[in-house]
């Protein structure tokens, strides 16, 4: 049967680790790294008579993300216990938030191709991370450096279709957080973790399927690559008399297949109930309006402005705006040379293959947005041509050098006077009577000879421009 007698249920959670110094009930360092345990304290591992203290902090992030998204923020959130036991999880259970979460009803616009998505945000709760177990044949190591670390759990709704509806609906996330400062976003260090809950049903059906939770995609990639084949595994399994059972599964990506890791738990089963020892969490209005005046001009908003402000191609200012520092570098060299769609190009092309070449971000990026600015200048006032500007900007990566001083060290002043060039054409044509035969019988191929003789003669400073019209009106006499 194929496939498009069938539609894809795709809901995805995300857990965003929040940038701060510290973990959300303990004072011990919430950064990534350190020596194993090292980042531990007894509030993080529940040692008697500890008590957690909510890190404010981290509140204010929530709230920031939460602003960000569209959601209604509740004046009163509680903080729970979720009871489950896992080596991992040294209390026994973990702070959480249930029934009463910090954020509800949002939302997150993204484009797939150019096609506009809407995806619900459910809620967004608060909570703290657990350690990290690694395996080792018989044996289980525990590292609680990440233990306690604030998380915010970002869960949509069951609105996405496909494997790459989900994908960019992640990828557009991972933009909001880091444009806000709340998240890294860093998936290979597990700083944003994806968890992926699909099923399927028959196309047209508004009954929903039997969901199974794909547990912690580490890339985009891979986010897409397992919900593509869970999505075929549900279908082959129905249509084999099979039955689909709701469980976690993981991602193998070597065999690029998913593995059943074990039953999936209901709500009921974790036993929540709210932690004794923490007070509700109480958020006033003007604490919301303070951190909604603090948002940035935010990626999609950014990406349309630049779209219609510039009259960028979309896939253009999609990539302009992938983070918030390469945005504001495009802008301001955009405003300086006065020639948006030259300064896109020359970021999109040279700058960018220099900065992932050198594993560099913008920010570190030798050639500033001042100096990129005047290259585009000097081309567009004629002092340079393409050819040269590629030659003064690897000048510029290496040095920081700006580029009118490279062009007057090098001699690399575009040649625009016609009576010179003029004189160097008929030269050429002079010199090379069996091609301008050949021209005039019609094998215009021959012209970019000639003009390769004159770039050779005046050493690629002959203006392209005038180079070409001046020698189509000599070859026609």
């Amino acid at each position: 049967m194929a496939n498009q007698n069938w539609e894809a249920v795709i809901g995805l959670e995300i857990h965003a680790q929040l940038e701060t110094e510290s973990k959300i009930f303990s004072p011990d360092s919430a950064h990534f790294g350190g020596g194993d345990n090292e980042h531990v304290h007894p509030i993080s591992l529940g040692m008697p008579g500890t008590l957690p203290i909510p890190n404010a902090r981290a509140i204010e992030i929530g709230v920031k993300i939460g602003v960000a998204l569209g959601c209604e923020i509740n004046r009163r959130s509680i903080f729970a216990r979720k009871n489950y036991f896992y080596p991992d999880l040294a209390k026994g259970y973990q702070i959480s938030q249930f029934d009463e979460p910090l954020c509800r009803n949002g939302e997150l616009a993204f484009f797939v191709g150019e096609q506009l998505h809407r995806v619900k945000i459910v809620r967004a709760h608060l909570e703290e991370d657990a350690g990290k177990s690694t395996h080792l044949g018989d044996a289980t190591l525990i590292n609680y450096n990440r233990a306690g670390v604030p998380l915010l759990e970002i869960v949509s709704g069951p609105d996405m279709r496909s494997a790459a509806e989900a994908a960019e609906y992640a990828r557009m996330m991972r933009r909001v957080l880091r444009y806000l400062g709340a998240c890294d976003g860093n998936l290979e260090e597990g700083s944003m973790r994806c968890d992926c809950n699909v099923s399927v049903r028959p196309r047209g059906q508004k009954e929903l399927g039997t969901k199974v939770e794909l547990k912690n995609l580490n890339s985009f990639r891979f986010i897409e690559k397992a919900i593509e084949y869970e999505i075929q595994r549900q279908i082959d399994t129905i249509e084999t008399g099979g039955t689909i059972s709701q469980e976690t599964r993981l991602y193998d990506s070597t065999k690029n297949r998913t593995i059943s890791m074990r039953s999936k738990e209901e709500a009921h089963d974790y036993r929540y109930f709210p932690d004794p020892d923490l007070l509700p969490v109480e958020v006033s209005q003007q604490q919301v309006s303070r951190l909604a005046g603090e948002l940035p001009e935010l990626p999609f908003a950014r990406q349309r402005r630049l779209t219609e402000e510039y009259g960028l191609p979309f896939i253009d200012a999609h990539n302009l705006t992938e983070e918030i520092e390469l945005a504001d570098f495009f802008e301001e060299v955009a405003r300086q040379s006065n020639n948006p769609r030259s300064a896109a190009s020359w970021i999109m092309v040279e700058l960018i293959r220099e900065l992932n070449d050198s594993k560099k971000s913008i920010s570190a990026s030798p050639v500033s947005a001042r100096h990129l600015a005047e290259l585009v200048r000097l081309i567009d006032e004629g002092s340079i041509s393409g050819k040269m500007a590629k030659t003064v900007f690897q000048e510029m990566w290496s040095s920081g050098s700006a580029p009118r001083e490279i062009v007057q060290r090098q001699g690399l002043v575009q040649l625009t006077d016609e009576g010179a060039i003029g004189a160097i054409v008929d030269k050429i044509i002079g010199e090379n009577a069996g091609q301008v035969a050949e021209y005039q019988s019609g094998k215009e191929k021959v012209f970019g000879f000639f003009v390769g003789q004159i770039m050779k003669a005046t050493k690629g400073q002959a203006n392209p421009e005038i180079v070409n019209r001046l020698l189509r009106e000599r070859l026609k006499k």
